[in-house]
């Protein structure tokens, strides 16, 4: 177990420090002082190893999203704690960050991007109808809608949002009128 973490560590610091093009078997197993042989015997090829780090780092983060948005009430709120998380959150690991940058080999930025995301919303966007039936005929477009304005509010960083409270007022300003 010490050798996987180890290897998902040393995946993530590459990803992080010199993007994905510098992942490969070889980089890894030296990074994180085991052999190459030992990177097959856990995870069998460069592509698994990859997507298992982004994984883990990935659990933690939704653990961490679904708590700061489960003490909401109103779908407005559920909605703004979740994004304002979710840039904390990527802009604190840049290893995630990573993945929303256009780049070659980059497992996640593709044009298959938002259809892969949107199960992945689906899920951590169903208290949305708990605390607001009414937007059921809807769900969809705001599904779609919430996982764009996610992306972009980590991608697309502005004076005017900054701060986490500032972000707070301003998707609340926006999003208010919709999800009332």
């Amino acid at each position: 177990m010490r050798s996987r973490d180890a290897l998902i560590g040393a995946t993530l610091d590459l990803i992080e420090n010199h993007g994905f093009t510098s992942v490969n078997v070889s980089s890894v197993a030296a990074a994180a002082g085991v052999s190459r042989q030992t990177v097959y015997s856990i995870f069998g090829s460069r592509e698994e190893l990859v997507s298992q780090s982004v994984i883990a780092v990935a659990t933690e983060v939704m653990d961490v999203l679904t708590a700061a948005a489960a003490a909401t009430d109103t779908a407005c709120a559920y909605v703004v704690e979740l994004l304002v998380a979710c840039r904390r959150e990527l802009l604190g690991r840049p290893a995630l960050l990573a993945l929303l940058r256009a780049e070659q080999q980059n497992p996640l930025f593709d044009a298959g991007m938002i259809g892969r995301a949107l199960p992945v919303a689906r899920t951590h966007l169903a208290p949305l109808l708990e605390r607001n039936p009414a937007l059921s005929p809807d769900y969809d477009s705001l599904l779609e809608l919430i996982t764009r304005l996610a992306l972009s509010v980590v991608v697309f960083d502005s004076e005017r949002t900054r701060s986490d409270e500032d972000l707070r007022r301003f998707l609340t300003r926006w999003l208010e009128p919709l999800l009332s």
